[in-house]
């Protein structure tokens, strides 16, 4: 009898249930049903291989576009390998020895080289792109190094589409796409993906502030609430009175949270409508009072949150655990311009407004909101007469309510004056809040920053401190000295004899501690060189 072959699909579903459960449509011919599976699992094999028809060539692929940028120098290169293959290290409170923390360094190595305008070698492209897959804070340094390269590499890798998204919307570089005219643009604002939209929103406000909120204006009432929010935080960068209207628009939107952040942007703008309207409520309720010997401010909170507060930004609900009448008068002073207050309270400056008693317990509240106020119209003098003298005894200004506050402050002031201010703190109170401080400070910290917090361990060494009580600034310092101030650590990378008051192995933890923090210095002056090199 002729031999019938079975389907291709029965003989595959005969082996994933195994022969006994499905017996294969095949005859035996005296062996055993798996064997004769498989005999004719062969021929069939052969039989498709055999019969398919040969497919059209794939087109080739177009070559990668050439990078102007001069080639790497060889002892940079090799620089770049090592910190690519590099792996964590231990972290986690436990000893992390004495060597660099490589993963560390790679942003700062990135930076260093796109700055010096040397282009990424071809062979690193694919560990440059898995490096930014796996950490989105290097992305924008990736792309900007790697080139259009590794944009052509990208589009043959469906996992580095990350790197075409962040390009079709900023040209890859924060940017627009080049030579992008007003349909270009207007093209991709329609048909982006959202990142790419707000990526596209942004750079065109940095060039063009009146072109950007023209754009957002033409699809605002289509957009969702969430998406409409993030488009309106764009209009941050180069913020100006123009804005006014469409912002005062916005403030009737149906999202409390859209509202919430047009009334912060206009108050913002000192001399908008909403401004002018805060300032004319906050003045009801702060008062100067000269009944006594000494004057003082006096605070009458609002009685009532009324509809027009609420459609100027104000929150009418308090958080768990606080008043309505504070959370209202907060609000208040926080929107209001702060010229607002010089004249209302008797022609004084800044730092004699703050230094006024202020009466029935409202010094934290008004203090904390003059604060908010100063950040967020980037007031300097508010900021330093709230900060204070670094060397106060309270280890801040009188406004100030924390490290995250003064921190928030320090932004207001230009770097060299913010690391100043760090730097005097820190000799006067040490490093236990200094933290946040030195996160706001440009890097590499100044000289006399440098000095301060290197003092600071070591003071905190030789009050037997327990060092890993001071692993982040450790950290800090290792990304943010100067190198330069390698040769001042050599001193404290010695094993201190153990004193009584003394954590058990301290000494050794703080002398590695400083060992790797000094070897650290010295590899990053070493990559600076190396990239310097012709």
């Amino acid at each position: 009898m002729a031999v019938t072959p079975s389907d291709w699909e029965d003989l595959v579903t005969s082996a994933l249930l195994g022969t006994e459960r499905r017996p294969p449509a095949v005859p035996a011919g005296g062996r055993d049903a798996p064997v004769a599976l498989l005999d004719e699992a062969a021929q069939q094999t052969l039989r498709r291989r055999a019969g398919l028809r040969p497919a059209q060539a794939a087109p080739f692929l177009r070559p990668a576009p050439a990078d102007p940028r001069p080639s790497l120098p060889p002892a940079a290169a090799r620089r770049l390998s090592m910190l690519l293959t590099a792996r964590p290290g231990s972290g986690g409170g436990g000893r992390r020895g004495t060597a660099p923390d490589l993963v560390e360094l790679l942003p700062q190595w990135l930076a260093l080289a796109d700055g010096r305008g040397y282009a990424a070698p071809p062979e690193a492209l694919p560990a440059l792109l898995e490096a930014a897959r796996g950490r989105t804070d290097l992305r924008p340094a990736v792309l900007s190094f790697a080139g259009p390269r590794a944009l052509w590499l990208a589009g043959l890798n469906p996992e580095w589409r990350f790197a075409l998204r962040a390009a079709s919307g900023s040209g890859g570089g924060g940017g627009l796409p080049a030579g992008a005219g007003p349909e270009r643009v207007r093209q991709l604002w329609e048909e982006g993906l959202f990142a790419e939209r707000v990526a596209l929103l942004s750079a065109l406000r940095v060039r063009d502030a009146a072109a950007a909120r023209s754009l957002l204006e033409s699809t605002w009432t289509t957009e969702r609430a969430e998406d409409r929010l993030m488009f309106l935080d764009s209009l941050r960068a180069q913020l100006c009175a123009e804005d006014e209207p469409f912002l005062e628009r916005a403030l009737a939107d149906r999202s409390r949270n859209v509202r919430g952040t047009a009334a912060e942007l206009l108050s913002a703008l000192p001399g908008s409508a909403l401004s002018l309207r805060m300032a004319a409520r906050a003045a009801t309720c702060v008062a100067l009072d000269r009944t006594g010997a000494d004057p003082c401010v006096v605070v009458e909170a609002p009685h009532a949150c009324d509809a027009e507060m609420e459609r100027d930004g104000v929150v009418a609900k308090a958080p768990s655990g606080r008043g309505e009448r504070s959370w209202w008068l907060g609000q208040l002073v926080e929107a209001a311009p702060l010229a607002t207050w010089p004249e209302r309270l008797g022609g004084r400056t800044p730092e004699e407004i703050v230094a006024l008693e202020i009466a029935d317990g409202w010094e934290g509240e008004l203090h904390a909101a003059w604060c908010r106020a100063a950040v967020r119209q980037g007031d300097a003098v508010w900021a330093r007469a709230l900060l204070g003298t670094p060397s106060a005894p309270e280890a801040a200004g009188p406004g100030a309510v924390g490290p995250a506050q003064r921190a928030k402050l320090l932004t207001t002031l230009d770097a060299e004056e913010r690391a100043v201010w760090v730097a005097e703190f820190i000799a006067a109170h040490g490093l236990s809040e200094a933290f946040q401080l030195l996160g706001v400070c440009a890097v590499p910290w100044s000289a006399p920053l440098g000095q301060a917090v290197v003092d600071a361990l070591d003071i905190a060494r030789d009050a037997g401190s327990y060092p890993w009580s001071f692993s982040g600034v450790m950290g800090l310092a290792e990304r943010c000295l100067d190198p330069a101030d390698a040769s001042r650590l050599a001193p404290l990378t010695a094993t201190p004899a153990e004193a009584e008051n003394t954590a058990p192995g301290a000494g050794g933890y703080w002398s590695e501690a400083f060992q790797r923090l000094d070897s650290t210095l010295r590899l990053r002056a070493t990559m600076a060189r190396e990239l310097g090199a012709a």
